[in-house]
């Protein structure tokens, strides 16, 4: 069995019916983030020649309103049967991201991590000072946390307790893509996405946070960061070490 990377990219996001404030959706353009760290980390591992079963998985949408767009109140069934009532049309990268971990699964990974730009709650909680990270498994975790100890791209794990997927319940389907509450919307979105992959050993980084440069990355340049791309690099490298 291999390794399992899976990043979401949406190619720009306007919130589709829920749509964004017009202030700053520019930066939406950079809502591709995950899908464009992990061209950089594949590419990134085969240049490096690592010894490592990587298997890839880039879903790519483009979240526009329109007379044929999804709207609040649908619900959709995912590849691995779940049912999901969508109440706001602005989270739709867990529902592409749902569909490749659902299909990630087939391949019977070692491993699974996947990164998107995912909440805005996630920027909120951490800046973009470092990754906020869920993982079901201590060791990914360490491995991860080492990756971005040595590359200097740091990441901070965060907690799946069951209590935030209970904000999730549906009267109409097995799952809401929201939280009914107004907190801990990044940890929502994670346990979303636990629902849909029965790896046991799972990551989610959820680089929102990171998706541009910050004032403290004086050696980045301006604009759109690409980060945690090195992270992940290093990470297979540990990963690849240790498979030997």
């Amino acid at each position: 069995s291999g390794i399992n990377a899976e990043y979401g990219g949406v190619t720009f996001d306007t919130g589709g019916i829920s749509i964004k404030p017009s202030k700053s959706m520019d930066a939406m353009r950079a809502d591709m983030g995950g899908a464009a760290c992990v061209a950089g980390a594949t590419f990134g591992a085969a240049s490096l020649k690592l010894p490592i079963n990587l298997i890839t998985l880039i879903p790519l949408c483009e979240n526009m309103p329109s007379g044929c767009a999804t709207k609040p109140g649908d619900v959709v069934t995912a590849m691995n049967g779940k049912t999901i009532q969508i109440d706001n049309t602005d989270a739709e990268g867990r529902l592409i991201l749902a569909d490749a971990l659902s299909y990630a699964d087939s391949f019977d990974p070692s491993c699974i991590v996947d990164m998107a730009t995912l909440t805005g709650a996630m920027a909120v909680a951490l800046g973009g000072e470092c990754v906020g990270t869920y993982s079901t498994c201590d060791e990914l975790w360490a491995t991860l946390e080492k990756g971005g100890f040595t590359s200097g791209d740091r990441l901070w794990r965060m907690p799946l307790f069951k209590e935030y997927g209970d904000l999730l319940k549906s009267p109409t389907a097995d799952i809401n893509n929201i939280s009914g509450a107004p907190y801990g919307g990044s940890i929502t979105a994670a346990k979303f996405l636990q629902n849909f992959t029965k790896c046991t050993s799972w990551a989610h980084l959820d680089i929102a946070g990171v998706m541009d440069s910050t004032d403290s990355m004086s050696y980045l340049p301006k604009g759109m960061a690409g980060r945690p791309t090195r992270s992940i690099i290093e990470a297979l490298r540990i990963l690849s070490l240790e498979s030997k």
